[in-house]
């Protein structure tokens, strides 16, 4: 197996945390979806995405240290950290094609992930989609940005957009949690390296003044195939309210068979 460099280990333990996640799991699929959580989010956000994708395609989350069943593991402060682990735990798992979706912090995760399976080719991805994230050559990172009060940007990371009202979803992480979270998102910076080959989609909220059109172009020129820029209905968190579009974009873009109605 592939070596991707160190990978934590939970205090007290001598077994490697579990980082991908995969609630129903299928005989042979096809495709396999692995999305990546926001800052503040866990693989069980993904679970509702389970209604709308066929048997062909499996879903896989990643749950990153502090939140779950890993509440008592600190959570890593660089991206790095985030994605080797990833890229290791998916070392040699070959057959179904994987395509990589990340949300907010996730985007940037996958995208690293992404670049360590590409150097590796174990596995290759066959498409990335990152969604609420600028392009990583033109993160602004504003002074003092990770010590705002962490729910109150938890709140605007998960905003649907104007008069969408509340949003139900799993049990909430640790203020804690999401703190370290901001702090490990603010941190991340842009490695210059070979681009990507395989496609890659950029998605971002209307409404979302944060990521616009405009910042999220610069993905382009992380990748030598196709790049699509998607704008959805909503705001940063477009993808509760418009989750089965979504996943019904994601299928057809990749090549995953129709979402279930």
């Amino acid at each position: 197996m592939l070596r991707y460099g160190p990978t934590p280990q939970p205090r007290g333990t001598g077994r490697a945390p579990s980082w991908l996640r995969t609630p129903a799991p299928r005989q042979r699929p096809g495709l396999r979806l692995l999305c990546f959580p926001h800052e503040g989010g866990s693989a069980e956000f993904f679970d509702p995405w389970l209604d709308h994708l066929p048997d062909t395609a499996e879903l896989t989350a990643v749950q990153y240290p502090g939140r779950g069943d890993r509440a008592h593991e600190p959570v890593p402060g660089q991206v790095d950290d985030l994605a080797r682990p990833v890229a290791e735990a998916l070392a040699g798992r070959g057959g179904a094609r994987l395509v990589l979706f990340g949300h907010g912090m996730g985007a940037a995760v996958a995208f690293e992930t992404a670049r360590l399976l590409t150097e590796h080719h174990d596995p290759c991805p066959e498409a990335l989609f990152v969604s609420s994230h600028p392009a990583p050559t033109d993160i602004r990172i504003h002074e003092g940005h990770h010590h705002d009060d962490p729910v109150a940007r938890l709140r605007h990371l998960t905003s649907e957009g104007p008069g969408a009202g509340p949003n139900p979803g799993p049990p909430p992480v640790p203020t804690a949690t999401v703190y370290a979270d901001l702090r490990t998102a603010a941190r991340y910076r842009y490695r210059p390296g070979p681009p990507l080959e395989c496609p890659v989609t950029a998605l971002v909220g209307i409404h979302d003044t944060g990521v616009t059109a405009r910042r999220a172009e610069g993905w382009r020129s992380c990748t030598t195939g196709r790049f699509t820029l998607r704008a959805m209905r909503g705001g940063p968190f477009y993808l509760v309210r418009h989750r089965a579009a979504l996943v019904a974009f994601l299928l057809t873009s990749s090549g995953g068979g129709r979402a279930r109605a």
